[in-house]
């Protein structure tokens, strides 16, 4: 067999073959703009997303980083023809390409109306848009904050008729209203206005911009502004785009102007004619009084009042009356109470006085004699009784019975010891005489044993009891 001519061309491992080829395409296709329909989307636990973008001949995997996930300004789903931008790697592990997208937004404005509906019906369905959280926009606001660009027409149109109608304090928070960071610095915005202290937050705000396409009103139809726009504890009014165009921030806002000079009318009343309506209201005032005292006096001089002078002598003569009626009265009164002090007083003798007082003292004698001897007789035999009760208690007292030759006797803890089984070896006992105490050490105990007595026999018959020793004297306790 024929040896075949060796080759130059170099062996390169699998892994050298896909590095070579990612650096390659990474290269050539460092940034791509894909136009397709979303086929299967994944969103891992970790915040990634997996996609396939497809048309009707290819497929294009598709991975998009947690961060550039969390800022889409649309919720991707399978179906969705959209526009992603991004750059072309190789995953060398299935040894497939795959995009991977920085930004991704829905493809034409059919894509993003059907967006918007669906987040309008979500809101609905929430109540963002029920009239019962609207809020009752100031008659005469102090301050007016300003949620708009800085340096677009929209603010000057703002200020200009503000300063026409009724001048106030107009502060404006600068953000964008077009791009992909608007959503964010309008909430910012929204929120930041309600965040400030009581006296520095305004009465009433303003969120705008002028017209535009879809896309460009698109900061406003955010999830993130939408809510911000219901959460706001003051009043807010949308005016975005012009009279036709429609976002969903004018749902849920408190009141909506057609363009942005339309919201400066809707914020402040007209100055001038407030002063009119003031200058009428004083008119009508001055003449609704007036009207009331000619009224008033026309009645007064119609009701005929009397004269002072005969309301007086009316009241006078009832006077009179009364004090004559008193008089008498007083009178009577004290010739009635004279007679009865007359009669009392001639009841009001000593004589008879003076006698009761005489029997009563003769009585108290005659008692007190009669008491005298029946008092000591009880004396004396209570003493009896007394010396008596003395002398018993006297012979059962404890004291008596150590004058007899007792004692007690007490162990170390105070505790009087009425067995000797109860003493502990070298224990200190204290033991109480008739007169005085001293300390003893235990040296041994003794326990009678319960003997029988022995037979009488004659070598031991009992002894005579004169001759028997008393038994040992112990303790009453």
């Amino acid at each position: 067999m024929s040896e075949e001519a060796p080759s130059n061309i170099a062996e390169l491992s699998v892994s050298e073959l896909a590095a070579n080829l990612k650096r390659t395409i990474e290269t050539n296709f460092d940034h791509v703009r894909v136009r397709g329909e979303l086929g299967r989307v994944t969103i891992a636990r970790s915040g990634h997303m997996y996609a396939d973008i497809k048309d009707d001949k290819a497929v294009l995997n598709t991975v998009m980083w947690k961060g550039s996930v969390q800022r889409l300004p649309f919720k991707p789903e399978e179906g969705l023809e959209i526009v992603a931008e991004g750059r072309l790697s190789i995953y060398a592990g299935r040894s497939n390409y795959q995009m991977i997208a920085d930004f991704m937004r829905p493809a034409g404005a059919g894509a993003l109306m059907a967006l918007l509906e669906e987040r309008k019906k979500k809101f609905a369905a929430e109540g963002l848009f029920d009239e019962r959280h609207k809020k009752a926009l100031p008659y005469l606001p102090q301050t007016v904050g300003v949620v708009t660009s800085p340096t677009g027409a929209v603010i000057r149109d703002i200020l200009h008729r503000i300063r026409e109608r009724f001048p106030v304090r107009v502060i404006l928070w600068p953000a964008l209203v077009q791009g992909d960071k608007a959503a964010s610095q309008i909430e910012a915005g929204i929120r930041g206005f309600n965040a400030l202290p009581e006296a520095d937050r305004p009465d009433v705000l303003i969120v705008g911009r002028g017209g535009g396409s879809i896309e460009d009103l698109w900061p406003f139809n955010e999830e993130n502004v939408v809510r911000a726009a219901f959460e706001s504890e003051i009043p807010l009014i949308s005016a975005v785009g012009h009279e036709t165009d429609t976002t969903l921030i004018d749902f849920v806002s408190d009141a909506r102007a057609p363009t942005p000079t339309g919201a400066a009318e809707i914020a402040v009343p007209v100055r001038s004619d407030l002063l009119i309506a003031i200058e009428d209201r004083e008119q009508s005032l001055k003449r609704a009084l007036a009207r009331r005292v000619r009224h008033d006096r026309d009645r007064l001089r119609a009701s005929r009042l009397p004269r002072l002078e005969t309301l007086i002598a009316q009241k006078r003569q009832t006077v009179d009356y009364l004090e004559t009626g008193l008089r008498s009265g007083l009178s009577s009164a004290i010739k009635t109470k004279q007679i009865h002090l007359t009669r009392a007083g001639a009841r009001l003798r000593p004589e008879p006085l003076k006698t009761e007082t005489r029997r009563n003292r003769q009585k108290l004698i005659d008692v007190a004699v009669r008491a005298r001897p029946a008092l000591s007789r009880i004396i004396e035999s209570n003493r009896t009784a007394l010396a008596s009760e003395a002398k018993l208690l006297e012979t059962l007292s404890y004291q008596a019975t150590l004058d007899r030759g007792f004692a007690i006797v007490k162990d170390g803890a105070g505790k009087v010891l009425k067995d000797a089984s109860e003493a502990n070896a070298d224990e200190t006992l204290d033991i109480t005489l008739s007169k005085g105490s001293l300390e003893a050490i235990v040296s041994g105990t003794k326990k009678a044993a319960a003997k029988k007595p022995p037979p009488k026999t004659a070598k031991n018959k009992p002894k005579p009891k004169s001759e028997s020793k008393p038994p040992p004297q112990g303790s009453l306790f």
